[in-house]
């Protein structure tokens, strides 16, 4: 028994073709009772199932395990050994298949989402397995990646792989980690990583060789389980990651076997945590009257915690052909045990059963959440090719097929960081506190040079009035001791004798008259002297009036005050307008780089047109969208939008006098409608449907009605809404778009609305009666391919709609697209180069061909041999047994044939 430092030899290892990363997956191989014609199909994954950033702890949507097959090339003994024998198994990596070699004649098929061969290189298996797991742990999935194969087939060189020696064959392990790194921001983000390995059923820690049996926890009220006492260790760089990887290593248990020199004899399990900071938007704060506040709490912090488990598991070997013995013997029964845990776990998951026993093995419970919990699994099987090992190889193989029936359903897991918003918060607070003891100093300095300009202002007054008054007295003394002056000069001139008494009376010219005129003049200065003092006081009056004024102006200034407060919060309202209106302009430059984008990949791409997953389901809807946004956010661009701004604003905007103001509210409105059908309904009853239906009957810009028409198709998507739109006229004014209109794009987004109409069963004689099928034989003008699969989806649809009708005997007599003259179009286009128009033409041939009254008008139409042509030549294997079906049930067509002596 030895410690693990090194890996086994491995053949070269090239890149063989450019990487070309698809998420699409294919049909496994299944048994002749679940084939696609019994109505059984395999479960499959598409890009849109694995959620988005934007979605909710209690949204899950589903996610199947998604499995690749990898061939390890000849090792030094098997050219020896086999150097005479072929390989047992054959790769056709451009099908995704590979056949397994029973015997010399006879092979078995099997197909998964990805073959590589054994010319893969490592990057490009880490961008085909394990670079979509690692983008939803990005998104705030949980995500595992696990190898399984037999011993010695190259599983722990596919992920623990460091690439010392020769960096491009780092393993997934490394790459995933350079991933992450690059991508996450160390000032908001974190990554932790715990390396264990569960051998001989014993959890053991390999960074701390110690601790060699910790216990598994499972939380009983959400089922997740953890293991608490592992190490975690902060990963912050590359390197420090590289260096946890060569200690795990060193301590994980390895031995020499006939089959593996350096055979693993333990479970290996890394488990990467990562946690990210999102933002999320809040409402506005309200004041205690109910207005809104001029403060808002913008965003509300939110940690999304996700975990990538990567899980390199010990190889299944038999005992015979590994030569194992004593101990080792035990290791290996430990190893077989739990790999067929294992095993059960994914069989029970496959076939849906009640019970699935994950307590079987600890390694079970550790991969609970992996299969059928919340995780998103990519299971990477690896085989050899050595004829000796078929048993082990056709083992491997049906192990990855079982594991691709089993579904998740992920989950995003979000909690509110209140650490972050304290943090916040209190930043928050403080610059509140800084910014009012400013404005508080300010006003304070404010009130005391107000204070001190009108303290200045009532000393200069008061200095004025003192002066005024002090000259006043002066002169109204100096006047005073003139007039008594001269008062005196008067009395003495008054005492000398000039008169004489005769009788006892005064002769000559008596006193009385002089002392009269003397009491005048008096009185008249005495009178002088109160209008002056009168004067005076009037003067004293006025200043202390002023004086007063004055003092209230000091008083004013708290007023002033107020009035500038009042200016701030006006100017703060109107920033707030302005920052509404930037949201609007930057949605509309949003839209318009990612219409550029969109209209890059529409050009790219090889066809269009929608598929059908299978001849008893329902046709698909056409869905027109416009710019999403894509990124791990917490939510899409649009649908931030919406919270943001309101639909009621949103919908205003549709009858805005700007054309591209119109434009950007259409899209923005279609794609709404895109994303999910409570949109619909909201947009529905707010009024948008009847905005756009008035905009294509009111508006002749092109631009205008092809972005309507889009928005409109969206909406038909909805039955209720189909509905509506017929009994607004909706379908009369798409028949009046498609005839005056010129551009592909338009009638594309016309056909695809009248399209998702025709699937509608109530709607068909109305349909008809309106112009539906005259507009739809009308676009074919166009000769777009794009155009011409909508329209032959339109056509299947109701044909379809008809053949059902006809079935449940709610219709009889010859169908309305016969009646119409869409059966010339639809024989001359039956074996169009366009494989989605000429499948929904084969399907709408044989549905019309199925009712007895329309086989005279096919046979005349010369539908019947392109109905022969389906039977023999069609790729598609139930529209071909469809087609048998249907000409050996008609007499007609059975009595034609054999009149023109058709051997079928």
């Amino acid at each position: 028994m030895a410690s693990r430092n090194g890996v086994a030899q491995r053949g070269a290892v090239k890149l063989d073709r450019p990487v070309s990363f698809r998420t699409s997956s294919f049909k496994s191989r299944l048994p002749p009772s679940q084939s696609p014609g019994n109505g059984s199909a395999v479960r499959r994954s598409s890009p849109a199932l694995f959620g988005s950033a934007g979605s909710k702890d209690d949204h899950a949507v589903p996610g199947r395990v998604r499995v690749a097959v990898r061939l390890r090339p000849r090792n030094a003994e098997e050219m020896v050994a086999d150097a005479d024998f072929a390989d047992c198994v054959e790769l056709q990596p451009e099908l995704k298949r590979l056949k397994l070699r029973k015997n010399n004649w006879d092979l078995d098929t099997y197909e998964f989402d990805d073959v590589l061969t054994e010319y893969a290189s490592q990057k490009r298996v880490y961008e085909v397995v394990a670079k979509p797991v690692v983008e939803s742990v990005l998104d705030g999935y949980n995500g595992t990646v696990m190898a399984y194969g037999q011993t010695g087939t190259g599983k722990t060189f596919t992920l623990g792989r460091l690439g010392e020696e020769d960096t491009s064959d780092r393993g997934i392990m490394v790459r995933s980690m350079e991933d992450i790194l690059a991508d996450i921001s160390p000032e908001t983000d974190s990554i932790s990583v715990s390396y264990l390995q569960l051998y001989m059923e014993t959890l053991q820690d390999l960074l701390d060789p110690t601790n060699d049996n910790i216990p598994i926890v499972e939380d009983p009220r959400t089922g997740d389980v953890s293991v608490p006492g592992a190490t975690i260790v902060e990963i912050k760089d590359q390197h420090s990651f590289l260096e946890l990887l060569r200690c795990g290593e060193a301590h994980r248990i390895a031995a020499n076997t006939k089959l593996n020199t350096e055979s693993s004899r333990s479970h290996a399990i890394l488990m990467v945590q990562v946690k990210r900071s999102v933002l999320g938007r809040e409402d506005d704060v309200s004041s205690e009257n109910g207005d809104p506040s001029h403060l808002t709490k913008p965003f509300k912090p939110l940690v999304r915690k996700s975990k990538l488990v990567v899980v390199d598991l010990a190889g299944s070997e038999r005992i015979q052909k590994s030569g194992s013995e004593g101990h080792m013997l035990e290791e290996a029964k430990c190893i077989n045990l739990s790999l067929s845990a294992l095993g059960k776990c994914i069989n029970s998951l496959a076939e849906n059963s009640a019970h699935v026993p994950f307590r079987d093995s600890k390694l079970t419970r550790l991969l609970k959440d992996s299969f059928g919990g919340s995780a998103r699994t990519s299971l990477i099987v690896t085989i050899g090719p050595s004829p000796r090992h078929r048993g082990e190889t056709a083992s491997t193989i049906l192990f990855g097929q079982r594991a691709m029936k089993v579904e998740n359903m992920l989950k995003i897991k979000e909690e509110f960081d209140y650490k972050s918003l304290s943090r916040k918060l209190e930043i928050q607070v403080d610059k509140l506190i800084a910014e009012n003891e400013r404005q508080h100093k300010a006003f304070e300095d404010e009130v005391e040079r107000i204070n001190l300009e009108a303290q200045k202002r009532i000393s200069e007054v008061e200095r004025n009035f003192a002066d005024a008054l002090e000259k006043e007295r002066l002169k109204c003394q100096m006047d005073y001791m003139e007039a008594v002056k001269e008062l005196e000069e008067k009395l003495v001139s008054n005492q000398k004798p000039n008169h004489c008494l005769v009788d006892g009376k005064w002769n000559g010219e008596g006193p009385g008259l002089s002392v009269s005129k003397e009491a005048t003049e008096l009185q008249e200065l005495l009178q002088n002297e109160i209008d002056l003092r009168k004067m005076a006081e009037e003067e004293l009056k006025n200043l202390k009036g002023q004086l007063g004024l004055y003092t209230q102006s000091e008083a004013g200034g708290d007023a002033e005050i107020f009035k500038l407060y009042k200016l701030l919060e006006e100017e703060a309202q109107q920033k707030k307008k302005l920052e509404e209106e930037i949201i609007i302009l930057r949605s509309q430059l949003l839209q318009s780089n990612f219409e550029a984008e969109q209209m890059r990949r529409c050009l790219d791409r090889d066809g269009s047109g929608n598929g059908f997953t299978g001849l008893d389901s329902s046709m698909p809807p056409v869905r027109n969208s416009y710019p999403k946004d894509i990124g791990n956010g917490p939510k899409a661009p649009v649908s931030t939008l919406f919270e943001q701004v309101g639909l009621q604003k949103i919908l205003s905007l549709l009858e805005s006098e700007d054309a591209n103001v119109r434009i950007h509210a259409v899209k923005v409105v279609a794609n709404l409608a895109a994303e999910a059908e409570a949109n619909q309904k909201r947009i529905v009853e707010a009024g948008g449907l009847t905005s756009l239906l008035m905009l294509l009957r009111s508006f002749e810009d092109e631009t205008v009605r092809r972005v309507a028409a889009g928005a409109i198709a969206n909406l038909a998507m909805n039955e209720a809404n189909q509905e509506l739109i017929m009994a607004q006229g909706g379908i009369s004014l798409l028949a009046t778009t498609a005839a005056d209109a010129d551009d592909a794009q338009t009638l594309r987004m016309v056909a695809g609305a009248i399209a998702n109409l025709c699937g509608n069963d109530k709607l068909q004689t109305k349909l008809r009666s309106e112009g539906g099928i005259k507009a739809l034989l009308g676009i074919v003008r166009c000769g777009h391919p794009d155009v011409l699969s909508q329209v032959a989806r339109g056509i299947a649809n109701f044909a379809k709609c008809e053949s059902r009708a006809c079935t449940q005997g709610i219709k009889s007599g010859r169908s309305l697209l016969i009646q119409d003259g869409a059966l010339p179009w639809i024989v001359q286009n039956a074996n169009d180069e366009a494989a989605p128009i000429r499948r929904h033409i084969e399907l709408a041939l044989c549905h019309l061909a199925q009712h007895e009254v329309n086989a005279k008008d096919m046979i005349s139409g010369g539908a019947l041999w392109e109905l022969v042509r389906i039977s023999r030549d069609c790729s598609r294997e139930d529209i071909r047994s469809l087609a048998h079906r249907t000409l050996n049930s008609s007499p007609t067509f059975r009595a034609e044939m054999r009149r023109l002596r058709i051997d079928y």
